[in-house]
């Protein structure tokens, strides 16, 4: 695991991942995911309920590559990017094959069904056994009932989680238990890319870490404080994280 501002990322490529999702649901086992960028991250040093949540996830991600450079000067020399959109997309095939039940839980009025629509023009035989939108979040406690129940009748074995970050990481870490399903999966913008909602950056501006600046340019209104603010403080705080550690190193070499 790697150590970015607290949070421990899992240094997990997309076959590992799909290996311990498969594992888990073949055992019974219940867990959560987090797909994590740089907001989950600096969410987390407002929050310490929601950062002591993310540490106990089964794994965090690296969805954003500043995540897998970090983990790559942090020696991880074969970290890479495990994005949510994709990891959406592998694990419906994954879904598909094994014949495990799909619940979809998020997204405006409508975008739910939508998704489980594209997920099954691409996947005929994915056995999506629900859908739950989710347009005012959080999700109301008696709203949120309904859906736990409607879940757990569905007897599905995974839950794609779409309410954006970290109502998302919230929702998991508090309706863990709750749930019977054996994965929860938080995708966040998974949702808007695979429906085409949005327009997903060209895969050049994604490897070049610039895929921020390509959504903030869709949506600056919705974006900017995300994207100028968040990154901006997430920069100076692991810069001085990578200077303490490097002071550290320093230090016990004498």
């Amino acid at each position: 695991m790697t150590n970015i501002l607290n949070v421990y990322t899992s240094n997990k490529n997309y076959l590992s991942t799909i290996i311990e999702i498969v594992n888990s649901i073949i055992a019974k086992k219940k867990i959560y995911i987090c797909v994590a960028a740089t907001h989950l991250i600096m969410e987390c040093q407002k929050n310490p309920k929601l950062l002591s949540g993310v540490n106990k996830a089964a794994l965090v991600t690296t969805d954003g590559m500043p995540l897998v450079w970090l983990s790559k000067i942090y020696g991880n020399k074969h970290a890479t990017r495990v994005y949510g959109p994709i990891l959406t997309i592998i694990l419906s095939k994954v879904s598909e094959v094994k014949k495990f039940k799909v619940y979809i839980l998020g997204g405006s009025k409508g975008q739910s069904k939508e998704l489980s629509n594209n997920l099954k023009e691409i996947f005929p035989k994915l056995n999506i056994v629900g859908t739950s939108d989710t347009p005012i979040r959080p999700i109301p406690e008696k709203d949120n009932n309904k859906i736990l129940n409607l879940i757990n009748k569905s007897k599905a074995d995974i839950v794609f989680v779409g309410l954006g970050c970290p109502t998302q990481e919230l929702w998991m870490i508090k309706n863990r238990n709750k749930v019977n399903s054996s994965v929860l999966i938080g995708v966040g913008a998974a949702f808007d890319f695979i429906t085409g909602n949005v327009k997903q950056a060209p895969s050049w501006i994604q490897n070049g870490g610039l895929e921020w600046l390509f959504r903030l340019i869709q949506e600056p209104k919705r974006l900017w404080k995300r994207y100028c603010i968040l990154n901006t403080q997430f920069v100076i705080l692991i810069t001085k994280q990578l200077f303490k550690d490097f002071i550290l190193r320093e230090n016990n070499r004498e």
